[in-house]
């Protein structure tokens, strides 16, 4: 196992590199002039004001020198300093990522408690209309985007439950019950596509394996269906359902910063947003590298649950 979590980590080290430099090219090839909107439409602009802070955000440079003052304080710990407020990147990070986090886990914890049992329902009750009812809700769940989905959520409660709180968010050690009816919207809006998704590999992956010859011999020795189905069947069952949580955890974080739009949720989507409208260069990088350090760490809690499941992942 420790030879297989170094590999990981290496690869994993690999991959954030190629990130970074992505992050940091991406963002100085979005077109207008950095600068230029910064100082917006100021009347004191003067091009000794724009040199000035070209130097101070260190555009002066070359291209590949900016890089490696950014990628040395990362390593060092420092993010940088937003260009608006002054204050330390990594400190407007924290102070919206665990709304963030919130939104995510409740999101996929709702999925993962949803998809389950729908789809043990679906397998074990196949070709019924059981069945049939959950693979077409599935469907539907499929081609429902999340955005669409809040709007609509939010128009119908607007009109017919005006007294419930459908936009902003308290704290949760504020107001537990008023944070978590704020965050029940947009949890069903986020987790609605990822319980279709879950729903139909689960029943798939079931399926598969109850045909399988270990299953027959099972039943054949006279084996309760229980124990065959939950202890042999849905463990083998689950490496594709596993791959399919960790990818959706992944687009969670993409997901999210729409629904924090529509919902008025001050999380990191609406800071990305607003650091990349406003070329506010330290903040939509440690934003984005943040984001991508998580979804990298989800991929690997991925990977270590493969092991779990199957040892023989490890020597794969």
């Amino acid at each position: 196992m420790t030879t297989f979590v170094t590999r990981r980590l290496l690869d994993l080290c690999l991959v954030l590199f190629g990130v970074s430099v992505l992050i940091f090219m991406m963002l100085r090839l979005i077109p207008g002039d950095a600068v230029a909107i910064m100082l917006g439409a100021n009347t004191d602009i003067t091009p000794e004001r724009i040199e000035a802070l070209r130097r101070q955000l260190g555009l002066h440079l070359p291209i590949h020198e900016q890089y490696l003052v950014w990628l040395t304080n990362v390593l060092q710990g420092d993010l940088g300093r937003s260009i608006w407020t002054g204050r330390p990147v990594a400190d407007e990070i924290l102070g919206r990522l665990p709304v963030t986090l919130q939104l995510a886990g409740m999101a996929l914890t709702t999925a993962i408690v949803v998809s389950f049992p729908l789809g043990i329902l679906a397998a074990r009750t196949r070709g019924t209309r059981a069945d049939g009812f959950v693979r077409v809700a599935s469907i539907v769940g499929l081609t429902l985007p999340p955005f669409w989905v809040g709007v609509l959520m939010l128009y119908f409660f607007s009109l017919h439950l005006p007294m419930w709180p459908s936009i902003g968010y308290v704290p949760f050690g504020e107001d537990p019950l008023g944070n978590l009816a704020r965050m029940a919207l947009p949890v069903i809006a986020v987790s609605l596509p990822m319980i279709a998704a879950l729903t139909r590999i689960l029943r798939s992956s079931l399926l598969d394996v109850l045909a399988l010859d270990y299953i027959r011999t099972g039943r054949a020795k006279g084996l309760a269906a229980r124990s065959i189905f939950y202890k042999h069947a849905l463990r083998n069952a689950l490496i594709p359902v596993v791959t399919v949580i960790g990818v959706q955890a992944g687009h969670l974080l993409s997901g999210v910063i729409v629904i924090e739009q529509v919902f008025a949720i001050p999380g990191l989507g609406r800071l990305v947003i607003g650091a990349v409208n406003e070329r506010n260069y330290p903040l939509a990088q440690g934003v984005i590298l943040v984001a991508t350090v998580v979804f990298v760490f989800i991929n690997l809690l991925v990977d270590l649950a493969y092991a779990w499941i199957d040892p023989r992942v490890e020597y794969a």
